[in-house]
């Protein structure tokens, strides 16, 4: 009898396919394989082996099984199916995203002609008149694009497939052109798969023992010198490093007095963060430390702990007591930038036993972590969301640092909670999870109200050490006495000054990039926005000589589509000179403060300044060591930053999220606010907060002034209650988007009549209407927003509307379901 599996491919279809398994091969539930689908071969997971035959096709056979035994556990499998059927996103993507693999399969594209293109290419298609179908977005192809088509077909018209980079090369084709031509079948796309080795080598440079020594020159001595001084071996790495020649280096290998040898390269996480001396736990923090210890099985916690309280060692010695029974663990961090500090502390305490997993690895790096991790080597692993889904196997221990945070939140498919998936995953291990933070988001503080998470307070500094206080600056005030707007109140400069005269560390806070947030005309009254999205295009300012030289100075930026243009001189509408610009930015915040403070030490924080993977390390080396006195940015420098030299933190224009149309808006100043404030007075000195703001009336803002959650808590609650929103109720985004305005809109209407005839009974729909960001990256979006009193009820009608919209011909790509969605733009 012949055996079938069912295999999860990633794309956007909520269904498994059916492929032959061939006789005599090994094949187990859990394992890769790559498989034809269309004209494409791709790499997906095996869910089922059966015995049934498909009933209306014949089903292609499996080219190639790249596990010997199952990837990924019954476990992480089960949790894959619940993330599919919660976020309602298709289980191949949900997989792909497990499995951070992509370093071991190597894929090409070949283009071949099709028949269409021989027509176009022996007839009509001459290379200047296009043909009727050769139009493109409704308008003629330009001449140019019209030759380069005309290349592309006679390059390919010997009939031999051609990889997409020799395409590329031989004719300087747009990848935009030739899906156009796969469009119209002129060509055909076409890809191949195939295994290969994704471990990370390293080259080393090794005497040769009893080689003569020639007449050599003095670099060639000092290599051979180096080399000696190191047993005879180094890595080229290293010598570079050193400043050796990489000439000498070669006439040394020539001449036999050196080997050069390729191995295995080691992953090391010495050296990548500061880290914090070790200290005995206080009486709080041991209570903390008994109760998640003592749990048994799957149990919940909910870690409330005020900022300094010293949450970071307690994770520390919970997970040193998970490895003790012979478990592992998982620590998740909610930025990159966090990363290098965690797994810092992580290697000072466990050495080579822990693992790191986030976005800013190299796939050979991530695959090397990820097989670290599933071979038992690496038992505790740290990283940001994906890293929930590490294979480890004897998992005893989940640890959400920062709960609240947004982060989190993925914003494309599959669109999870790194938190509410590590609250499942223990629950499938029968693990326990701790969800820390100081300013835990309402859904967490509910379910440890309700019950469900059982909550640990930590409410002291380590040391008893006092909470900051805080002063509360009315800019419109500042306005009234001073006769002119400023970005800095009196007040934070003279307590910022104070600090820096005592030899002290300063944090000012002013969470927008850029130089100015805002160019317009003053004759017309013109925003210079994107060409690709509907949002105002962000002034910066160069950053270094070589960013002066590449964009002749000055440049208007998008921050979601990464669109550039140089500031024009006139405004394109009317060609006034008069341009204007609104807002300050973290860039223009540095400029003043270095002119308020000439002899600071300034560094800022920020996406224009932390662009590598090492940026944020050698940035917090430097506020460490006190190279860096006052650090400006936006609300990276909030997130959990251990400096003990700070004393004085400014909160500039945070308050300005107040007025952003979303229901959790408030909750996001405060959070933000408390955050920041937490940076100050962390060392021996006592630290104060100075906040600027134009509400300073607002519940937000005085409760994250006397550090009093309970009392924002309280009084955001009932709002959320009365609005019945989460976490009184569930609430789901359905997001539709298309090239075409008048395509979105009418998709939208289709939808929206839809639910107004069977959307089930407890759902409410708001909208449809233009998302608050009507178009991002040349697609326009309309949305709509669906409340419910239960999961069961929104999961119905959100399943209700995809399957309409598949009936009606809507492409499953044109929308975009975001459960529990933390972003409403």
């Amino acid at each position: 009898m012949h055996v079938y599996c069912e295999v999860a491919l990633p794309i956007p279809l909520n269904r498994t396919f059916t492929y032959l398994v061939s006789a005599g091969t090994e094949l187990q539930r859990g394992a890769r394989v790559i498989v034809p689908f269309r004209n494409e071969k791709l790499i997906g997971v095996v869910m089922e082996l059966h015995g049934r035959a498909p009933e209306d096709f014949e089903a292609k056979p499996v080219e190639t099984v790249l596990d010997e035994e199952p990837l990924l556990s019954e476990h992480l499998l089960e949790l894959a199916a619940w993330m599919a059927q919660y976020y309602l996103a298709p289980l191949g993507e949900v997989l792909r995203g497990m499995l951070p693999l992509g370093a071991e399969v190597r894929r090409t594209v070949y283009y071949s002609i099709g028949d269409a293109g021989r027509d176009a290419l022996a007839g009509s298609f001459d290379g200047h008149e296009p043909q009727a179908k050769g139009k493109r977005g409704g308008s003629k192809l330009s001449e140019e694009d019209q030759d380069m088509e005309h290349k592309v077909l006679t390059r390919l018209a010997d009939g031999e497939p051609l990889k997409l980079s020799t395409l590329r090369t031989a004719t300087a084709a747009s990848l935009p052109l030739l899906a156009a031509m796969v469009r119209k079948k002129w060509i055909v796309r076409e890809t191949t798969a195939a295994e290969r080795h994704a471990r990370r080598m390293e080259r080393y440079a090794v005497l040769v023992p009893e080689a003569r020594l020639p007449a050599l020159t003095a670099k060639q001595q000092a290599i051979l010198a180096e080399l000696a001084a190191c047993d005879g071996e180094m890595a080229l790495a290293a010598l570079r490093e050193k400043g050796s020649s990489p000439s000498s280096l070669q006439t040394l290998v020539r001449r036999g007095l050196v080997r050069i040898e390729e191995r295995a390269a080691n992953f090391s996480l010495s050296g990548m963060g500061h880290v914090n001396p070790a200290h005995a736990l206080n009486e709080q923090q041991m209570e903390a430390l008994a109760s998640i210890s003592t749990a048994t099985g799957f149990q919940p916690f909910l870690l409330h702990g005020v900022t300094g309280s010293g949450k970071t060692a307690v994770y520390l010695a919970a997970m040193q007591r998970a490895l003790d029974h012979g478990m592992g663990a998982i620590l998740l961090v909610p930025e990159i930038g966090l990363t290098p500090a965690a797994a810092a502390q992580l290697d000072a305490t466990f050495g080579n036993r822990v693992a790191l997993l986030h976005s800013a690895l190299t796939p050979a790096e991530r695959s090397e972590q990820w097989h670290r991790i599933r071979r038992g080597e690496a038992p505790i692993v740290v990283g940001t969301r994906s890293a929930v889904f590490a294979p480890v196997a004897n998992l005893g221990l989940i640890l959400i640092d920062e709960e609240h945070d947004q982060s989190y939140k993925q914003e494309e498919t599959p669109r999870y909670n790194a938190r509410d998936v590590a609250v499942m995953r223990a629950k499938l291990a029968g693990a326990p999870v701790v969800l820390g933070s100081a300013t835990p988001s309402l859904e967490s503080w509910q379910n440890s109200e309700a019950g469900k998470y059982k909550r640990i307070s930590m409410a002291k500094r380590v040391n008893d050490r006092p909470l900051p206080g805080v002063e509360i600056v009315d800019m419109r005030m500042e306005f009234q006495q001073t006769g002119q707007e400023q970005l800095f109140s009196r007040s934070l400069i003279a307590e910022t000054q104070a600090a820096l005269d005592r030899g002290e560390q300063a944090m000012i806070l002013l969470n927008r990039r850029g130089y100015s947030c805002v160019a317009m005309c003053l004759a017309c009254g013109e925003k210079l926005e994107c060409v690709n999205c509907a949002i105002s295009l962000t002034h910066h300012k160069p950053v270094d000589s070589v960013e002066a030289i590449a964009s002749a100075g000055q440049r208007l930026e998008c921050h979601y589509c990464g669109f550039r243009r140089t500031v024009p001189k006139k405004c394109p509408k009317c060609e006034s000179e008069h341009l204007y610009y609104l807002g300050a930015g973290s860039q223009q915040g540095e400029e003043r403060l270095q002119e308020i403070f000439p002899t600071a030490r300034i560094g800022r924080m920020d996406r224009d300044t932390v662009r590598g993977r090492y940026d944020m390390e050698r940035l917090l080396a430097r506020l460490h060591s006190g190279e860096i006195n006052l650090l400006v940015g936006t609300q990276m420098i909030a997130k959990g930053h251990d400096v003990h030299g700070v004393t004085v933190v400014g909160v500039v224009g945070c308050d300005h999220a107040l007025s952003m149309p979303d229901f959790r808006a408030a909750e996001r100043v405060f959070q933000l606010m408390t955050q920041v404030s937490g940076r100050a007075g962390r060392g021996e000195l006592p630290g104060r907060v100075v906040v600027q703001t134009y509400h300073p009336d607002h519940y937000a803002i005085l409760a994250a002034s006397t550090h009093d959650y309970a009392g924002f808590v309280a009084r955001e609650l009932k709002y959320r209650r009365w609005m019945h929103y989460p976490p009184f109720g569930v609430l789901a985004n359905l997001l539709i988007q298309s090239k075409r305005m008048e395509e979105a809109a009418n998709w939208s209407a289709v939808l929206g009549k839809w639910f107004q005839k069977a959307a089930p009974e407890g759902v409410r729909v708001l909208g449809p209407c233009t998302a608050p960001i009507a178009r991002i990256k040349e697609t326009y979006r309309f949305h709509m927003i669906l409340k419910a009193n239960s999961r069961k009820a929104l999961n119905a009608a959100l399943r209700g509307a995809l399957k309409h919209a598949e009936e009606a011909g809507i492409p499953r790509r044109s929308l975009v379901v975001d459960v529990d969605a933390l972003r409403l733009m």
